[in-house]
C-alpha cells in the first residue's frame, strides 16, 4: 500500500507537468499568414482578359474577343433596311409593313447601341409646302410603330425631305407610288458580334468577317 502511495506521489509532478504543456501548446497556436495577391488580376466581364488590360470592361457573353478584350464583329451581307410605301395624301402605315417594323425593331433592341433615322418622302404630285409636311407625318407614323414595338423615343430621329431626293423622276403612278414612302438609316452599327466556337455552333448565313 505505501508503495503504491509513494508511487502516485513520484508520478504526479509528471502527470501535472503533462497537463501544463498541453496548456501551454493552446496559447503557442500562431495563425497562418495571410496571402496578399500582388496585382489586381480581376476580370469584371468574364472575357479572359484582365480589368488591367481590358479596353473593353463590358465585353457580351461568349464574344469572341481580341488581344485588347474588345468583342469582334462580322458585317452581315443581309442589309438592315426599312422600306415603308404610302398611299396617295396619306401617311396610314399598310399592315403589309408591320414584318418589316417588327423586325427592325427586333434589331434595335439586340443592338442598344445603336440608333435609326427616318426619312419621309413625298410625290413630285401637289404643293411642295404640303408635300413637305406629309412627308414628316409618314416619318411620324413609322416613328410611332417602332415605339409601339418597344423601341426608346430617343433612339429615333425623323427627317421630311418632302419632294426631294425621289426614288423615281416620272410623273406617271408607278413613279409617284415609288416616291411615298419612308426609309431608314441604322446609325452606330458596328457588324454582328462574333461568338466563341462551340460544338453546337453554326456559321452565321451571309456572313462577311472584316
Amino acid at each position: 500500500m505505501k508503495f503504491n502511495y509513494l508511487l502516485f506521489l513520484v508520478s504526479l509532478p509528471v502527470w501535472s507537468a503533462n497537463i501544463a504543456d498541453q496548456s501551454q501548446d493552446e496559447y503557442d497556436y500562431i495563425d497562418p499568414p495571410t496571402v496578399v495577391q500582388a496585382f489586381d488580376l480581376a476580370d469584371s466581364d468574364h472575357d479572359g482578359v484582365i480589368n488591367a488590360r481590358d479596353l473593353c470592361p463590358k465585353t457580351p457573353q461568349n464574344a469572341e474577343i481580341d488581344n485588347d478584350g474588345c468583342e469582334t464583329y462580322y458585317r452581315s451581307k443581309t442589309q438592315r433596311q426599312l422600306r415603308i410605301l404610302f398611299e396617295n395624301d396619306s401617311s396610314n402605315i399598310n399592315p403589309i409593313f408591320n414584318a418589316q417594323i417588327k423586325q427592325m425593331a427586333r434589331f434595335l433592341a439586340n443592338y442598344p447601341e445603336t440608333s435609326i433615322e427616318l426619312r419621309g418622302y413625298a410625290s413630285l404630285s401637289g404643293e411642295t409646302q404640303y408635300n413637305q409636311e406629309l412627308s414628316k407625318q409618314r416619318a411620324d407614323s413609322v416613328k410611332a410603330r417602332l415605339i409601339e414595338e418597344g423601341v426608346s423615343v430617343d433612339r429615333i430621329r425623323i427627317v421630311g425631305f418632302g419632294e426631294s431626293n425621289p426614288e423615281a423622276t416620272g410623273e406617271d403612278q408607278i413613279s409617284d407610288a415609288k416616291n411615298r414612302r419612308v426609309s431608314a438609316t441604322v446609325v452606330g452599327y458596328k457588324g454582328d458580334i462574333e461568338k466563341k466556337w462551340t460544338i453546337f455552333s453554326t456559321l452565321p448565313p451571309n456572313r462577311h468577317t472584316y
